[in-house]
């Protein structure tokens, strides 16, 4: 199957879906408190909608789709359309990104649908700080990693946003937590996603000062990690555990993206720090054949900018990252 190419030459590959752009907590770099404008469940993609456009991308090349959202756990019924897309021919690799407070009660049935891999956001170990950064209860995040191993997921990768001032005290806590329970980790730079990300990189935390810290502590040599992702990564020594650093600020991986971005009301973001975008919910809806739907993501792929501009111009997306797709 010929691959789909963006106008950099990048091979497209990776489609981020966001089936919610809604969340049970408030993480301080995603959404503001009290935050409400979210969209309407009539403007959302159905199942049917959704399983149709990926179905789309794995005819033109797709082979990766990471559910993400908001929290994809908050809406109903996950497990199912899972399954479905994991039945899709082209597509075969399925992942999950969640904050886990939901995952106790649905880790078994979204392995079952065909999940393989999951991520998790976890920021601290300490039960008033997390809660102080996410609004939610620690318990209920462990209490969901813990039923994710029991299901069989692997690898099961812990996502931590390094915050000066906030978290980065716990570096070397998180890398023991993950040596003990076999978990993938990866360290991850703010960024200025709406008005809460630009707040955030007031505690922004260049990762290569990170890395140095570990280097002291642990011994690191070089790793790799299967995946779509743009985390580099290295490997404790005497241990199973692999570290990545995503570090979208002080070292772009721009020249190797490999993806684009589905929001849950059905627009395709092409960079998550730009604003180039295409609305397919709207001939979806007009009934637009498959030729149709192929050429216009097609159409938006000719159209993927080289790179992001967080440096040069922060101001520039305004839309928070749980509306674009994690």
């Amino acid at each position: 199957m010929k691959p789909l190419i963006d106008p950099f030459g990048r091979a497209i590959e990776y489609v981020r879906l966001s089936v919610t752009d809604r969340c049970d907590l408030r993480c301080s770099y995603c959404l503001p408190k009290g935050f409400k404008n979210f969209e309407e469940p009539e403007d959302w993609l159905t199942f049917d909608e959704i399983e149709r456009v990926v179905g789309t991308f794995g005819r033109l090349g797709v082979t990766r789709i990471r559910i993400t959202g908001g929290e994809p756990l908050v809406r109903k019924n996950t497990p199912e359309l899972a399954a479905r897309l994991a039945a899709l021919p082209g597509i075969d690799d399925l992942s999950l990104s969640t904050n886990a407070t939901r995952l106790d009660k649905q880790a078994t049935a979204l392995r079952k649908a065909g999940i393989s891999r999951i991520n998790v956001s976890l920021d601290s170990l300490q039960h008033e700080r997390f809660k102080q950064i996410t609004q939610g209860k620690l318990d209920k995040v462990l209490t969901g990693l813990m039923a994710a191993k029991d299901a069989g997921f692997a690898p099961i990768k812990i996502n931590m946003v390094v915050m000066a001032g906030v978290n980065d005290d716990e570096v070397e806590d998180m890398v023991e937590f993950c040596i003990e329970n076999d978990f993938t980790l990866r360290f991850i730079e703010t960024m200025p996603m709406g008005d809460t990300g630009r707040s955030a990189t007031q505690h922004y935390v260049d990762l290569q000062t990170v890395r140095s810290r570990l280097e002291r502590r642990f011994e690191l040599i070089p790793g790799v990690m299967p995946g779509g992702g743009p985390a580099r990564y290295v490997q404790v020594a005497g241990s199973d555990l692999r570290i990545g650093f995503i570090t979208p600020i002080s070292q772009h991986f721009c020249e190797t993206c490999n993806r684009v971005r589905l929001s849950v009301d059905g627009t395709i973001y092409l960079c998550l720090g730009q604003n180039d975008k295409l609305e397919l919910r709207p001939l979806l809806r007009a009934g637009a054949d498959d030729q149709a739907l192929e050429q216009a993501i097609l159409s938006a792929i000719a159209q993927k900018p080289e790179r992001h501009e967080f440096r040069d111009k922060p101001e520039q997306v305004v839309r928070f990252m749980s509306a674009t797709g994690g």
